[in-house]
């Protein structure tokens, strides 16, 4: 979105309270840096308990309060598996819901790449049937690829 240089009045507040504001909602429903890097583990289809903690360098405190809110919030769901010689354990993969943020993953992802890492990332986000690099990209109504510097956030009226 875009925050015109040269616009000459100071916003003091933003255009909707923080309750009524979609992204307030979703960045409440995610969570923190700790929820954030779960779900980037899912994504990447590590399951596991361990697995996650050991990549991470998580605390396990941190590591199970975290799985558990994901679960109760919908985005990851306990699944129950059993390795030879072993008891069940659970692993945890993503629902739909979890799926549905993989644009907003790799829009973060891009924008690393410009403005933190300055350089791609090792990882690449392809079409599986043409190998062919995907991007995220704003598109209007009618399917037309409009530039962020374009997109600016506009009060809906609404209805009744």
């Amino acid at each position: 979105m875009s925050n015109p240089e040269s616009s000459s009045t100071v916003r003091r507040r933003a255009p909707v309270p923080r309750a009524d504001c979609a992204l307030a909602q979703a960045t409440e429903e995610i969570g923190d840096r700790w929820s954030l890097l779960i779900l980037r583990e899912a994504f990447f289809g590590v399951m596991r308990y361990d697995d996650i903690r050991e990549d991470l360098g998580i605390p396990r405190s941190v590591l199970t309060d975290r799985l558990a809110k994901l679960v109760a919030r919908g985005l990851l769901e306990k699944r129950p598996y059993r390795e030879a010689g072993d008891r069940q354990r659970f692993g945890y993969s993503l629902t739909e819901k979890g799926r549905n943020l993989a644009l907003t993953f790799i829009a973060l992802t891009h924008w690393s790449e410009a403005h933190v890492l300055g350089a791609l990332g090792p990882i690449e986000i392809v079409d599986q049937e043409t190998g062919r690099g995907l991007r995220v990209a704003l598109v209007d109504d009618e399917g037309r690829i409009v530039p962020a510097e374009r997109a600016v956030p506009k009060v809906r009226v609404q209805d009744g």
